[in-house]
């Protein structure tokens, strides 16, 4: 049986988060949204459906949709590193909702 780092890398979202999340204290989940919030610095304000819109939000595929964006352009997402780790296959958080929202979503 493989270890957990190797089982992580090829885990879903849904199991990387329940292999997450279940270890985790609030303290802990906290400083991770703030980790993700800074990663997406790079990345959603470079994205054409961010840019120009006022939006000072980041960190949708966590935080959920925008209440600002709503004209859906080229998405960014799958290049981010964290689209990466945690194996997401959506686009378009800012419009359509967290990682979390669209899984449930398809159940």
């Amino acid at each position: 049986m493989p270890d957990e780092e190797e089982y992580f890398k090829d885990a879903s979202f849904e199991e990387k988060m329940k292999m997450i999340y279940s270890k985790m204290s609030e303290k802990q989940k906290r400083e991770s949204r703030e980790q993700v919030i800074f990663m997406c610095k790079e990345h959603c304000g470079k994205c054409p459906t961010y840019k120009g819109t006022g939006e000072t939000s980041l960190g949708f595929c966590m935080e959920g949709k925008s209440s600002i964006i709503t004209e859906k352009k080229e998405c960014l997402c799958k290049d981010c590193p964290i689209y990466k780790l945690m194996n997401l296959r959506w686009s378009h958080f800012c419009i359509r909702g967290s990682a979390l929202e669209l899984s449930q979503a398809e159940k």
